[in-house]
């Protein structure tokens, strides 16, 4: 039986200290001869194995290895995948699928032999309280969902490089998020480094159209506040930002365990989320403790208030009822029509306000070119115009169900496309006075029994009319006939 390494270096410790090469052999495991024979050489059976330089088999690329070569020398960024199935299409009798692994792990050994030179990485030195660096990383994969539904999110990863804490925040996007991940971090912590590096995104920076990038007024004005020296990566440089990019993965993973543990995926709500993460991050952090104590000391005390979480903007109310914000399309009442109105931009939301007072709260869309029309901001013009929705620009935005878009179909099966739109309008128009819940319930009861509903019999159930109560006149009372009866004389 072939001696290990391990075995040799513990015959090698016992004869050093003395014992006996018999007795150092039996405490190894191993023959007194096998003993001897490594101790003569003094090396481990790892030092003496040969490299085996024959094939065991015959190469079955090596007729096409000069052309394939001489490709990856025209084109080093070849991928073997793509060099394998020119093969197959030049000699199809000649291949087969299962030998792409050899030509993978030839292609391979000659990028290591014979291959351009490679990007070298840079392990950095940190120093305790220098820096810290921020990125975004999707979460969605977590498959963390609320009441039943995916959340889609971000994490917004804010980590010190020296000593590994980190924090992370709940987020829908990177663009109105950084200002709320980046203080929730360092107010966690009542501590700031010198510097805070982010990469090149939209959040920290904007494109000067000069092949540049620079910081955002927004972005600056954060790290005034906070007493910190924006620093960000070169263009194409992720890997600048080496260590949160690493921890973004690492995170991930370590929530993913908890989630296990836990049980299950699913949350009541985005504050119970929030409070599991908070509780995930923390115990995390606990064994970073002793490095955390190094940097604490040097960073500068955190005393100044937060900065609110929101961006502002001011547009005008177009004549369709609508504002554009953040490229994306909103519907606000009517009423403010021609006015200018304020908007405070959210992570996950969007207020309307006007004279100081607050007109509306919407979910903010995420992407570009969106458009979200709440049907009751405009249904009362679209009932006394019923011929614009046929070719509305916003038109789908005017079914907030299934159901809804199942009646509009069953009414223009019967109907002609005027009178389906109208007849549609018209219940669209009843639920915006009364519960859009109960209207659609009733809608479906309708469907369920194949009749195609009409508005006067959705009312008739969700809020049938009211019988006229008569206005009853009493007479007025004459007092004295009563004293006439008791007798009472004035």
């Amino acid at each position: 039986m072939t001696a290990t390494d391990g075995q040799v270096r513990k015959v090698m410790d016992e004869v050093t200290r003395g014992t006996k090469i018999g007795v150092a052999a039996l405490r190894a495991g191993v023959d007194r001869k096998t003993a001897r024979k490594y101790l003569a050489v003094g090396k481990l059976p790892s030092e003496l194995a040969k490299l085996r330089t024959w094939r065991t088999r015959q190469d079955p690329f090596e007729e096409d290895w000069p052309q394939v070569e001489a490709m990856l020398e025209d084109a080093p960024e070849f991928e073997a995948k793509t060099l394998f199935e020119w093969l197959m299409q030049e000699q199809p009798d000649r291949y087969e699928t299962g030998q792409l692994r050899t030509l993978q792990r030839r292609i391979r050994r000659w990028r290591a032999q014979a291959g351009p030179p490679k990007e070298v990485f840079f392990a950095q030195l940190h120093r305790p309280g220098e820096r810290a660096q921020t990125d975004f990383t999707w979460a969605t994969e977590l498959e963390v969902t609320i009441a039943g539904e995916l959340f889609e999110h971000m994490l917004c990863h804010v980590v010190l490089p020296y000593s590994n804490w980190e924090w992370a925040t709940i987020c829908r996007s990177e663009s109105s998020a950084l200002r709320r991940g980046v203080q929730d971090a360092f107010f966690e912590l009542g501590r700031v480094p010198q510097e805070h590096q982010t990469d090149n995104s939209t959040a920290a920076t904007h494109d000067l159209r000069t092949g540049k990038r620079g910081f955002n007024e927004e972005y600056l004005a954060l790290m005034r506040h906070l007493s910190m020296h924006p620093v960000t990566t070169g263009v194409g440089e992720k890997e600048q930002n080496g260590d949160v990019e690493a921890l973004n993965g690492a995170l991930k993973r370590r929530l993913k365990q908890h989630l296990l543990i836990r049980g299950s995926r699913d949350f009541e709500s985005v504050e119970a989320y929030e409070a599991w993460l908070v509780g995930v991050l923390k115990q995390g952090n606990e064994l970073r403790s002793k490095r955390l104590l190094e940097e604490l000391a040097v960073m500068r005390p955190l005393n100044v208030i937060r900065l609110p979480e929101f961006s502002e903007v001011e547009v005008r109310v177009t004549t369709w009822s609508t504002i554009r914000v953040k490229v994306n399309t909103y519907s606000v009442p009517s009423r403010l029509i021609g006015e200018r109105v304020r908007i405070r931009i959210y992570d996950d939301r969007l207020e309307v306000y006007y004279a100081g007072q607050r007109e509306l709260v919407t979910e903010r869309l995420r992407g570009r070119n969106g458009h979200h029309v709440d049907y009751r901001h405009i249904i009362d013009s679209l009932v006394r115009k019923p011929g614009a929705f046929a070719r509305y620009r916003y038109r789908e935005d005017l079914f907030p169900s299934l159901v809804f878009r199942r009646t509009y179909d069953a009414l223009r099966a019967k109907r002609s496309e005027r009178g389906a739109d109208l007849e549609y309008l018209r219940i669209l128009h009843l639920a915006a006075r009364s519960l859009e819940s109960a209207v659609a319930v009733t809608l479906e009861a309708f469907l369920e029994e194949g009749v195609v509903p009409d508005v006067d019999a959705v009312q008739a159930i969700v809020a049938p009319v009211q019988p006229e109560v008569p206005v009853l006149e009493l007479a007025g009372v004459d007092l004295s006939e009563y004293d006439a009866l008791l007798g009472v004389t004035q």
